[in-house]
């Protein structure tokens, strides 16, 4: 199988969305020793919901938090089964909160937190399915700004780890084009205090993906794949300056990849079904992603 085969079956997998948890969408590929990719990708979310616990109350400050973050992605496979890869968001971010009792509009833009990770995966092959298991050691490295209202990061070195397991094969015997992938991962961070004092609670997650490659053109080697997301958080409360959230969510969504060669196109909506804050604050509320990777 060519190189691109193998980002096509195992690439178009991967939930991408999970900032904290997933490894760029070349996180299953390149699977060849020596290969590379990248990836940039726009996620944004926000919210003008304001919860008490997981009751929504009236809103007549109208407090909100949007975010709009610009993910650099890179990935280096030593071989198929042994990866590094890094994650460099650049953020912009803006919030309506309460100070002093009156509405204030808080702002700040800038590159945050690198992400270095290690994905070690364990490959077992058999008659039409092929499947992986994940251990995923990662540090979050203080690089955003701790500085104004509106912080771009908490300052700390944070530790994550990251447990997957991976599949697709056959969906039918009787139809051998119609493939099925599933993703599940769980993952946990543990948010440490920063040098100024600064703390986002820690962080546990799971990620499950569920779909069907809906075409592949041999002669043009283009397709496309229909999945479907669900992402689950649970993270402890922190310092309000970050603005990390603080509670318990569930957003869910569909998901649809377009590939051509080696370049990759992926798009996905994700909308909160549950969520319940420790405290009063904005919801979570829904996700909108729109990516490109492609790899060497």
């Amino acid at each position: 199988m060519n190189r691109f085969l193998w980002l096509v079956a195992f690439g178009s997998s991967l939930a991408v969305l999970s900032v904290r948890a997933h490894q760029p969408i070349m996180d299953m590929a390149p699977r060849w020793s020596g290969g590379w990719g990248l990836q940039v990708r726009q996620v944004w979310s926000g919210s003008d919901d304001y919860l008490d616990g997981f009751t929504e109350l009236s809103n007549p400050d109208s407090l909100e938090r949007y975010v709009r973050q610009t993910w650099l992605e890179g990935v280096y496979t030593f071989d198929r089964s042994v990866r590094v890869t890094f994650k460099m968001p650049y953020v912009d971010k803006s919030r309506t909160i309460l100070s002093g009792g009156t509405p204030a509009r808080q702002q700040s833009s800038g590159w945050g937190d690198l992400v270095l990770a290690a994905p070690l995966k364990k490959y077992s092959n058999f008659e039409g399915y092929t499947h992986n298991f994940g251990f995923t050691p990662q540090v979050r490295m203080p690089t955003g700004s701790t500085s104004d209202d509106y912080a771009l990061s908490d300052g700390s070195w944070d530790f994550g780890l990251s447990l997957s397991y991976s599949g697709e094969g056959y969906l039918f015997d009787s139809f051998p084009n119609l493939h099925f992938y599933h993703l599940y991962d769980v993952f946990y961070w543990e948010n440490r205090k920063g040098e100024v004092g600064l703390q986002e609670g820690d962080e546990l997650g799971l990620d499950v993906n569920v779909g069907v490659k809906l075409y592949h053109d041999n002669d043009s080697l283009t397709g496309a794949f229909l999945m479907w997301d669900v992402t689950a958080r649970r993270q402890e409360v922190g310092d309000a300056r970050t603005g990390a959230y603080e509670g318990k969510s569930l957003q869910t969504g569909p998901v649809l990849v377009w590939y051509k060669d080696s370049l990759m196109i992926r798009g996905e909506w994700k909308a909160s079904v549950y969520e319940s804050l420790y405290r009063s604050g904005i919801a979570r509320g829904n996700a909108f992603e729109l990516g490109m990777g492609i790899s060497f």
